[in-house]
């Protein structure tokens, strides 16, 4: 019985992907339009983690700090917690 050919006998095979990523990270900045402020993006996004992990009582904040232990959320930096 023969067991078809070893990895040795097949010829390689190599796609470069990287003229199709590119040309898709061209397309989403284009369509991000010019008045994108990635900084202004980012601060928000900041500010609403930080909103949505406000004012949790006492068994929310052990579950958040079982699921920041896990490595599933983010630990809160010092100006988060200053708004708890």
């Amino acid at each position: 019985m023969h067991a078809g050919p070893t990895p040795q006998d097949l010829p390689d095979f190599a796609l470069d992907l990287s003229l199709d990523e590119a040309r898709r990270r061209a397309e989403v900045v284009a369509a991000l339009g010019p008045d994108w402020d990635p900084v202004a993006a980012l601060r928000s996004e900041q500010e609403a983690h930080a909103l949505l992990y406000s004012g949790l009582d006492a068994e929310q904040e052990r579950t958040y700090a079982v699921l920041v232990a896990a490595g599933v959320l983010p630990e809160r930096n010092a100006s988060d917690a200053s708004s708890r």
